[in-house]
C-alpha cells in the first residue's frame, strides 16, 4: 500500500507542472501576448489545476503558491516558449501529445494526494479530475476561448478513469508504484486514441436535424 511517497508526487506534480506550462506558453505566443502575459499563462496552465486542488482538500497555502520548484518549472516552460516559440511551433503537432501526457500526470497525481488526505472516494475522484482540467479550462478563459475540455475530443472521461483507477486500488489497499504509472499510462493512451480516432463525447442535435 502506497501511503506517503512524497518523492512520487513530486515527480508527478514537476512533469504536470511542466508539459502543461508549454501548453499554456504556446497559446499565449499564438495570442502574441508579451512576455508578462506568456509567464501568466503558462503559470496558469501548469499550476492552476493544483492550486484548485489543494484549496478543494484544504492543503493551504496551495503548493502552486508556495513550493519554489513547482513555480520555477512553470516560469521556466514559459520562458522556454517565449524565446524559442519558433522552434517550439514547429513541433505544434505534438502539444496535444504534451497535452495528454499532462492530463494523465495531473489526473492521476491529483487523485493521489486527494487519497494521501484521507478525503472520500468520490471527493478524490473530483479532485483528480479537477487537478487535470482545471490549468486548461483558466488558460482558455483568460484568452478568451471556450475551454478544450468542453468542445474537443474526449478529454475529461480519460481523466476519469485514472483517478477511478487510483481511488479503486486505495480503497483495495494495493496502492502500489506500479498501479500510479499504469493509470498514467492509462490515461495517455485512452486520451491519444480520442485524438487519433476523433472520439467525441455525444453532442445534443441542432434544431432541424434528424432523431
Amino acid at each position: 500500500m502506497l501511503t506517503a511517497n512524497t518523492d512520487l508526487k513530486l515527480v508527478l506534480d514537476l512533469v504536470g507542472v511542466f508539459v502543461f506550462a508549454l501548453s499554456g506558453g504556446l497559446v499565449g505566443v499564438r495570442k502574441r501576448l508579451d512576455l508578462v502575459g506568456v509567464l501568466v499563462l503558462a503559470w496558469v496552465a501548469g499550476l492552476g489545476g493544483g492550486v484548485m486542488r489543494d484549496l478543494l482538500i484544504g492543503d493551504v497555502p496551495p503548493v502552486g503558491v508556495s513550493d519554489w520548484r513547482l513555480m520555477l518549472a512553470a516560469c521556466l516552460a514559459g520562458l522556454i516558449t517565449f524565446w524559442l516559440h519558433p522552434g517550439v511551433a514547429r513541433i505544434s503537432r505534438f502539444v496535444r501529445v504534451l497535452d495528454a501526457a499532462g492530463l494523465a500526470v495531473f489526473a492521476v497525481a491529483g487523485a493521489l494526494k486527494a487519497v494521501l488526505f484521507a478525503v472520500s472516494p468520490v471527493t478524490a475522484v473530483v479532485v483528480g479530475v479537477v487537478t487535470a482540467v482545471g490549468g486548461g479550462v483558466l488558460r482558455d478563459v483568460l484568452v478568451g476561448q471556450v475551454p478544450e475540455v468542453l468542445r474537443r475530443e474526449l478529454y475529461a472521461v480519460p481523466a476519469l478513469l485514472g483517478a477511478l483507477t487510483v481511488v479503486l486500488a486505495a480503497r483495495l489497499e494495493h496502492l502500489t508504484s506500479l498501479v500510479v504509472w499504469s493509470a498514467v499510462v492509462l490515461v495517455f493512451i485512452v486520451r491519444m486514441t480520442a485524438v487519433v480516432l476523433d472520439l467525441n463525447a455525444p453532442q445534443p442535435l441542432r434544431t432541424g436535424d434528424p432523431p
